[in-house]
């Protein structure tokens, strides 16, 4: 599978990344440790989790998904053989994900939390070392989690100084406990501001990566920020690109499969819009016409932008992992583009 560089850290990733946010919750132990020894055995050598997965985020799951790679790590004893992405969880509004009680007092992004949130994190993994970890959202308001806009500040705002965030994640590269740092549902103002640190000191570790979402019903990462990954060499890590499995086709006509995570939780509903599905019919009649799944047409789209360094992929089962990782090899015509983007022209980002 092809590899390509992550910014400017030299670290090699693969196309396609094996994203974890289900283990614990819609998959077992058993079930996560398969999908690590199929995505490895054909060419994924790269493993995004987080502090928080599986999602949704219950305190009895809490890191539950670290724990399982933990003890796959442990039993295979493979560490070497692949890249490893963990995040520390930001604050949410109102405790909405009912996190903050039980992470961290304040769950914030202070040198102290970052550091303890890095340590608990690697002895859940049972490793040494991060080859990346990521802020999972910011700290402070902003638009993310299908938020478009921003209209207002909150009064007396209080975040912690970009300065201290950076300075703790240099000293974690330092000390050799994370080889390289990213940002996840960033914005452009903060993704500037995070650039701005290593301009200002280029003796500290430059920021890597950015984790957003990004699939053919979401292409709101190329209004600003696709321009900062390309001329920064700060590529994307693009999530969600099948939008909850909406571009499976799996939901079409009405249908809710058994299992299925928007038919599992309710809460989930940013992708689940008429528009969206709109949008989904006239890309299922452009991979049909191409000769391909709708699958297979969503992740190729994805794979294929100039501006990600990785597609994460997920799975519940090993069907789909394998579906998703052949996706690897699918080139889209640019007749089959031209289409895509008549079709976004018209139903723009329906599911931000």
């Amino acid at each position: 599978m092809e590899q390509r560089t992550l910014g400017t850290t030299g670290i090699q990733v693969s196309k396609i990344c094996l994203g974890t946010m289900t283990w614990g919750e819609q998959n077992t132990e058993a079930e996560a440790h398969q999908q690590l020894d199929y995505a490895l055995a054909h060419g994924v050598n790269f493993i995004d989790t987080a502090e928080m997965y599986p999602v949704p985020p219950r305190k009895e799951t809490y890191a539950t998904t670290e724990r399982y790679i933990g003890s796959w790590i442990k039993a295979r004893g493979k560490r070497d053989d692949f890249v490893l992405a963990s995040k520390i969880a930001g604050p949410t509004a109102n405790n909405a994900n009912g996190l903050d009680p039980y992470i961290r007092n304040g769950n914030d992004f202070s040198r102290a939390q970052i550091f303890e949130a890095c340590e608990a994190s690697l002895k859940r993994l049972n490793t040494d070392y991060l080859d990346l970890y990521q802020l999972h959202w910011p700290e402070r308001q902003a638009n993310y989690f299908g938020r478009l806009g921003i209209d207002k500040l909150p009064e007396n705002e209080t975040f912690t100084p970009f300065e201290e965030i950076t300075d703790a994640l240099n000293e974690l590269v330092r000390q050799g406990k994370i080889r390289a740092f990213g940002l996840s549902n960033e914005t452009p103002w903060g993704v500037m501001q995070y650039l701005a640190q290593h301009q200002k000191r280029p003796e500290t570790a430059r920021v890597a990566s950015i984790q957003n979402p990004y699939s053919l019903l979401n292409r709101s990462y190329e209004v600003g920020l696709s321009e900062i990954s390309l001329r920064e060499n700060l590529p994307l890590l693009a999530y969600s690109p099948l939008a909850f499995g909406v571009l499976t086709g799996k939901y079409r006509h009405g249908a809710m499969p058994e299992g299925s995570r928007l038919a599992l939780f309710s809460r989930f509903r940013r992708y689940n819009k008429p528009q969206g599905f709109a949008a989904v019919e006239r890309y299922a009649q452009i991979a049909e016409e191409a000769g391909l799944s709708l699958t297979a047409l969503a992740l190729a789209f994805v794979n294929g932008r100039p501006f990600v360094a990785s597609n994460i992929i997920g799975a519940t089962s090993l069907e789909q992992l394998a579906e998703n990782i052949a996706s690897a090899e699918v080139i889209l015509s640019a007749d089959v583009l031209a289409a895509i983007d008549a079709v976004h022209a018209e139903i723009s980002n329906p599911c931000p």
